[in-house]
């Protein structure tokens, strides 16, 4: 049992603790409710630049890493479509050093045409590395604005074009800021060897002066259901053919959420895996294949992703794959098999829930889509899912008429 307890300051920021006597360290984690789905459809990647400028310098700290090097603590930061998130750690000892650092760049960071240029050229970089010079880089690219037709999930977290970030100025940065970068739209988890009596204090002492801000109203155009099998085809300078099918599925709240999430287990992960022992070991047909979902907050994917033997045509994969399909909807799978992914989950999320930095990045995401006690509860949700749950998820969201497939041809002899 993972113990919260929780304060709320008077400008809006939500603070959550939890105490772990098993280290010396603490780790103060701050999650803002903004991701790429805050971007705009001219400035995509924006959220994701911002994440950079934040370690750029704020109002009273031009240099955010020496005064915690010193300190003896580490930081880092990571943006999804829904949230960016920052943690650092430090001893405990040296605790206020992470609330005085994180509360200066919340309170305003230091703008300037510098610090802009130099995190807009190393986001470029990580975009030509991550999308453009690496095998395979392109395809959530390519197939996000296929998928998702109105939604801002259309573009990934990185952006779609190198241009969007090129051209960002310095006012649209400052706007970003002080639209989606306040405590009233922020989460704050501190967990480790420090008790919440002095970590309520210390928010009082540093985040309370910081004032509410009139943070963005998002109003996301919902995408509309998916009707029509959708179909693309590109060519690429890679070692084998791919094939990439994207289903849509329910939000992260959604009632079949945690069964989708098991079925593509059951389908996809691993070697012991249905896909992977048919048309991998068995077959022949695919050099690897696997199953997964986005996990997004919103209208999510459920994606299998494969990469075909030589020889191996991408029509004779699919209808590999559909036939794989069509058995998980015609006949339920066994109680073994939810049995097995479901202990390999629980497994997973006691490991994940071991380190104190980790935990306080976890609480403050269940607590962003529901509340973070249901950290506790997590497994047996899936513990309660059924033969039947899974199928009627393979019957509702594994449809032709939901899926869309990109086709990615191999030019290499």
């Amino acid at each position: 049992m993972i113990n919260v307890e929780r304060y709320t300051l008077s400008n809006g920021l939500r603070v959550l603790h939890h105490y772990d006597a098993n280290t010396r360290m603490t780790a103060l984690n701050v999650l803002y409710d903004v991701g790429s789905k805050d971007d705009s459809p001219e400035r995509t990647g924006f959220a994701h630049l911002f994440e950079h400028l934040m370690f750029g310098g704020s109002v009273n700290i031009p240099d955010f890493d020496m005064p915690l090097q010193l300190a003896g603590g580490e930081n880092n930061a990571w943006t999804s479509n829904d949230i960016t998130n920052y943690y650092t750690i430090v001893p405990t000892h040296n605790i206020e050093t992470a609330f005085w650092l994180e509360s200066d760049r919340m309170l305003g960071l230091d703008f300037s045409q510098q610090s802009l240029d130099v995190q807009r050229h190393v986001v470029i970089e990580e975009f030509k590395q991550r999308n453009l010079n690496q095998p395979y880089g392109d395809v959530y690219q390519l197939i996000r604005p296929v998928v998702y037709t109105r939604h801002p999930y259309r573009w990934p977290v990185i952006g779609m074009r190198i241009e969007d970030i090129e051209n960002a100025t310095l006012d649209e940065v400052k706007a970003f800021y002080y639209a989606h970068y306040a405590p009233n739209n922020a989460i704050l988890c501190v967990s480790g060897n420090i008790t919440a009596e002095k970590v309520f204090a210390l928010c009082d002492k540093w985040f309370a002066p910081i004032p509410r801000r009139d943070v963005a109203v998002r109003n996301i155009a919902p995408e509309p259901i998916q009707t029509e099998a959708r179909t693309i085809s590109v060519e690429r300078d890679v070692p084998l053919d791919a094939l990439v099918k994207v289903y849509r599925m329910c939000e992260r709240r959604g009632a079949q959420y945690h069964a989708c999430d098991l079925l593509s287990d059951v389908l996809g992960t691993g070697a012991s895996s249905r896909l992977h022992k048919e048309l991998v070991q068995h077959k022949r047909l695919f050099n690897s294949i696997d199953a997964s979902i986005s996990g997004e907050i919103e209208t999510g994917m459920f994606i299998i992703n494969g990469k075909l033997n030589k020889g191996v045509s991408i029509e004779e994969g699919n209808k590999a794959i559909e036939q794989e399909i069509a058995r998980i909807q015609q006949d339920a799978i066994t109680q073994r098999e939810i049995n097995k992914v479901v202990n390999s989950f629980e497994a997973e999320h006691l490991v994940s829930n071991l380190n104190y930095a980790d935990k306080a990045a976890n609480l403050a995401y269940h607590e962003l889509i529901g509340s973070a006690e249901d950290i506790n509860t997590e497994v047996d949700r899936y513990k309660l899912l059924t033969p039947y749950d899974i199928q009627k998820a393979a019957q509702d969201v594994l449809q032709p008429h939901n899926c869309t497939s990109l086709y990615y041809h191999s030019t290499q002899e």
